[in-house]
């Protein structure tokens, strides 16, 4: 097994990008697409397809279809129906292809566990602020979200190709924070 140092730069990096992928499906992995293909990032060698010229054109189309479609009024919320389960696929993907460890078992249930949890659980925090959003405005403030959310899944993608292990950490901070306050109440003091 290789020292487990030599994979946390490709782990933190894919986790990052998979914060991301929570925000926008296809924005991450079309800028991981771009950055291997200029050089900037390596991919694992059952990756080289991640970097071909027909991923790139696909994802090119699915980023801007997806893009485009979170400005229409409630469909929105249909999409984040389908966006949690492909945000996770999505993450898997993008940290398990920086995972350089011969090992497939630990290379895809790190990817998974690490990447499409972190994914899922910021796609499923957007899911939610989108509902209230849809609840409390009608669906008007749904495309100032989407705005949002679209600068911050290329914002997120491309600092984190820049720091991906602040970016990682703090992808990971994130995520517990997330479930801090989807899961746990905080208790108010009853004065007496």
């Amino acid at each position: 097994m290789e020292e487990w140092i030599t994979w946390v730069p490709g782990l933190l990096l894919g986790v990052a990008l998979s914060a991301g992928s929570g925000f926008r499906v296809f924005i991450p992995l079309l800028v991981s697409n771009l950055a291997a293909r200029f050089g900037l990032v390596s991919v694992s060698d059952d990756f080289g397809w991640m970097v071909s010229n027909t991923a790139t054109f696909v994802l090119i189309v699915a980023s801007a279809v997806e893009i485009a479609s979170y400005y229409i009024a409630f469909i929105d919320n249909l999409l984040d129906s389908i966006a949690l389960p492909a945000s996770v696929v999505a993450g898997t993907l993008l940290t398990t292809q920086f995972l350089k460890i011969d090992d497939p078992t630990l290379q895809w249930g790190l990817g998974i566990l690490a990447g499409g949890g972190v994914a899922g659980t910021v796609q499923a925090g957007t899911s939610l602020i989108r509902l209230g959003s849809t609840k409390f405005t009608g669906g008007i403030g749904n495309s100032f979200f989407s705005t949002f959310e679209n600068i911050l899944a290329v914002g997120i993608s491309l600092v984190s190709l820049w720091i991906p292990l602040v970016m990682g950490i703090l992808a990971i901070l994130l995520v517990f924070w997330m479930l801090k306050k989807l899961f746990f109440k905080h208790k108010k003091t009853i004065p007496q």
